[in-house]
């Protein structure tokens, strides 16, 4: 009797495997080619799967798509989230300067999560409402961290008053996530840090309150 289980947990565990296999390359195709551009038979064929165990994972490439939404969306947290403890007990400027760089570096090591964003992004808006929802979800996470930290800021005088704190939430992750997509295009001439700190001084800049007698 005590064989069971062990084969079942075995047989679970290599299921969780293989999934994993299939989402990473789905996350790689997917942010080379597009949603519409890959096909199953694409995916099947990277992960040296047939087509119909493939689709014993994943009924759809919607199904497949959005499980790969949820794993990056995963992933992403566990970048932050040990760190938000001490990271909130930091005054508003700092905590800006935190996640923007934690973000820069994170997808400086992982390029094909924020291009897989931001082409799912452009795609969806108009050809799947099921993965554009999912997106939007994920993203509107991303930048109400943003929207949080710039109303504190505008709380205790740190950053100015005369902007709309969601507008320049949304406003500076689309700057980062364009940054990263033409930097992307432009990757055999341009390098990715110095695009993305230069942002990052613009907004720094542009959001802190001039000193009192600057005369602005």
């Amino acid at each position: 009797m005590a064989k069971v289980p062990a084969q079942r947990e075995i047989k679970q565990e290599r299921a969780a495997r293989t999934r994993v296999e299939i989402l990473e390359a789905a996350i790689t195709l997917f942010s080379r080619r597009g949603f519409l551009a890959t096909t199953m038979a694409d995916l099947s064929r990277a992960i040296r799967m047939t087509p119909g165990a493939l689709y014993w994972h994943f009924p759809t490439k919607e199904d497949l798509l959005l499980a790969a939404i949820e794993e990056l969306h995963q992933r992403c947290l566990r970048e932050f989230e040990e760190s938000l403890p001490q990271v909130r007990t930091q005054p508003a400027s700092a905590q800006l300067r935190f996640f923007t760089e934690r973000a820069q570096t994170f997808i400086r090591l992982h390029r094909e999560y924020g291009i897989f964003f931001a082409m799912l992004a452009t795609e969806a808006a108009e050809s799947n409402d099921r993965v554009a929802e999912a997106i939007r979800e994920k993203l509107s996470l991303y930048t109400k961290v943003l929207e949080d930290i710039i109303r504190y800021g505008q709380k205790t005088g740190e950053f100015r008053q005369d902007v709309d704190a969601m507008h320049m939430a949304h406003g500076i992750f689309g700057g980062f996530m364009g940054v990263l997509v033409h930097q992307h295009l432009f990757r055999d001439t341009l390098g990715f840090d110095a695009p993305m700190s230069a942002l990052q001084a613009l907004v720094m800049a542009g959001i802190q309150r001039p000193p009192s007698g600057s005369g602005e």
